[in-house]
């Protein structure tokens, strides 16, 4: 029996990543926002990331709130 591919419809897209936003943006010495460990650069482009992109944005905020020892954990999300 052959393989049958389909491609993606926009029903089967994938929902975008959330924003980690807080609603505590101050920015640090740095320019990192103190809410949501996001450099301005990364907030400003969020709307226009891809997934991945977001992911991997994602993945360095936990790393800046592990080392900054600031936390933050999110909620189920239902």
């Amino acid at each position: 029996m052959p393989v049958t591919w389909r491609c993606k419809t926009m029903s089967d897209a994938e929902r975008p990543v959330a924003s980690p936003c807080v609603s505590i943006c101050a920015l640090d010495d740095d320019d990192i926002c103190t809410g949501c460990q996001r450099t301005v650069a990364e907030i400003t482009r969020w709307s226009r990331m891809t997934n991945p992109e977001r992911r991997e944005v994602l993945a360095l905020c936990h790393e800046r709130a592990k080392s900054s020892g600031v936390m933050w954990v999110l909620g189920n999300q239902s």
